[in-house]
């Protein structure tokens, strides 16, 4: 059986923080605030894959609560929820994730995020897709005060035929 999962998250802007999105530095005077390092687009990732197998949500694997978390490398936790995906039988398809940000431009960081997802996830980067956009100077994210990512997984389920 085919299942897919939808995810999103958003962090606020700030100074004094690194700005990582999928795995990559990006160079900016401003970074997300967060427990972990604030990876928006892998966080939304993360839920999409645990949407689409009926395993909750990223705050539930990862609470802001615990310092196990504090300061985590987004990556590493894609990671470990690929790995319980895989316990579970369930393989990862494909992903398509979209990152809004009113800047940096992320036009040419772009490719680095696919494959540094697609390295986590162990899929060839033709079966992750990383976009971008702006918020057109609308709202928060108008405003450069935060960033969201909007993110869809399809997982094959155990029992598949």
């Amino acid at each position: 059986m085919i299942a897919t999962g939808i995810g999103w998250d958003v962090h606020r802007l700030v100074s004094g923080r690194p700005l990582v999105l999928g795995g990559v530095t990006v160079p900016s005077e401003l970074g997300l605030e967060g427990h972990s390092d604030a990876d928006v687009l892998t966080h939304a990732v993360i839920d999409a894959l645990l949407g689409a197998a009926g395993l909750g949500d990223v705050g539930e694997h990862f609470p802001d609560t615990d310092e196990r978390w504090r300061g985590a490398d987004s990556l590493e936790l894609l990671r470990h929820v690929d790995a319980q995906l895989a316990e579970r039988g369930c393989a990862v398809v494909n992903v398509d994730a979209t990152v809004i940000l009113e800047q940096p431009k992320l036009g040419e960081h772009k490719a680095a995020m696919r494959d540094a997802l697609a390295g986590a996830l162990e899929l060839s980067p033709e079966r992750v897709n990383v976009k971008a956009t702006r918020g057109e100077g609308m709202g928060f994210i108008g405003r450069v005060e935060g960033a969201a990512a909007l993110a869809i997984a399809t997982v094959e389920l155990p029992g598949a035929g």
